[in-house]
């Protein structure tokens, strides 16, 4: 009876530390980066700084 125990009791150990031998490198894993994305807002910026840097270059000429 105490050698079925000790079966038993192994077999439930074993099982564990195979269960949490493939669990936990998943439970560590980093998640996927999110996709970069474009809104326009960006483009839209950059040709407003370029407008006012013409603006500010027509100024200072025409002055």
């Amino acid at each position: 009876m105490e050698m079925m125990f000790r079966v038993n009791s192994l077999v439930v150990l074993a099982t564990l530390v195979l269960i949490l031998g493939l669990a936990v490198p998943y439970g560590r894993a980093q998640g996927p980066a999110p996709a970069p994305s474009s809104d326009g807002v960006a483009i839209d910026q950059g040709i407003a700084y370029v407008l006012m840097l013409v603006a500010l270059v027509l100024t200072y000429i025409i002055h």
